[in-house]
């Protein structure tokens, strides 16, 4: 489907709207009712197509920013242009997505990180913090662990919801990945009680970092294999 117009795209995506989908996406913010496996089946069939991906994203249609997102190759964008994608980014999804799908793979994405962790707008900051859950796993030897419990202790217990939701991943991924911050990183859970009572699907992990923490170490020690946030 390369050489797909923006008019094709976007009358595909009105095609897949489904009015119940958008009902139950709209209490989480995102404001769409494409059904996400079908949304990646068209990225599939469009591809890699870079310019489409960029107009995909000005229509700032939720739905056709999570296929511009798909379709778009990572290193092509610039940080600057990163930074003010993340700030045009309404939907949780599309935030979520831009995060894990194009900056966690652009070259710019430690830079990144350093400048939305300070930023005085929780929702970027909440990006920071998710960049920096990343590296808790593939490169702790450049993070101060313990200086990061310690910001986490003070004011995760009253961050907004995003930005506490991404610093209780943080914690909880200190406490999987790293034994010796683990007692201190439960402590903190414990103490704070961020998320203990988040209603939580049967099969499902509570987000809840001492329960959290607790079974994916207990998963790692019968099968060690991933890693992963809970459903």
């Amino acid at each position: 489907m390369a050489g797909t117009t923006l008019t094709e795209v976007m009358a595909e995506l009105a095609d897949l709207e489904d009015p119940k989908i958008r009902e139950v996406n709209e209490r989480h913010g995102d404001d769409h009712g494409v059904n996400l496996g079908k949304l990646r089946a068209l990225a599939k069939r469009l591809k890699t197509q870079q310019e489409l991906a960029y107009r995909l994203w000005e229509t700032d249609d939720t739905a056709a920013r999570l296929l511009a997102i798909l379709i778009s190759r990572p290193k092509a964008f610039g940080r600057d242009e990163l930074d003010v994608m993340l700030r045009e980014a309404r939907s949780p999804k599309v935030h979520d997505w831009l995060v894990n799908y194009v900056v966690k793979k652009s070259p710019h994405a430690e830079e990144l990180r350093l400048a939305w962790s300070a930023d005085p707008d929780p929702v970027v900051a909440s990006a920071g913090w998710a960049l920096t859950t990343e590296r808790v796993t593939k490169k702790p030897e450049i993070l101060d662990l313990t200086g990061l419990l310690d910001v986490i202790e003070a004011e995760m217990k009253d961050a907004p919801d995003r930005l506490q939701w991404a610093m209780n991943h943080c914690l909880a991924q200190i406490g999987i990945e790293h034994a010796e911050h683990r007692a201190r990183a439960i402590g903190i859970g414990e103490r704070l009680e961020v998320l203990k009572d988040y209603p939580t699907s049967p099969g499902c992990t509570s987000p809840f970092a001492p329960t959290w923490i607790a079974e994916m170490v207990r998963r790692q020690q019968d099968q060690p294999v991933t890693r992963s946030a809970p459903a």
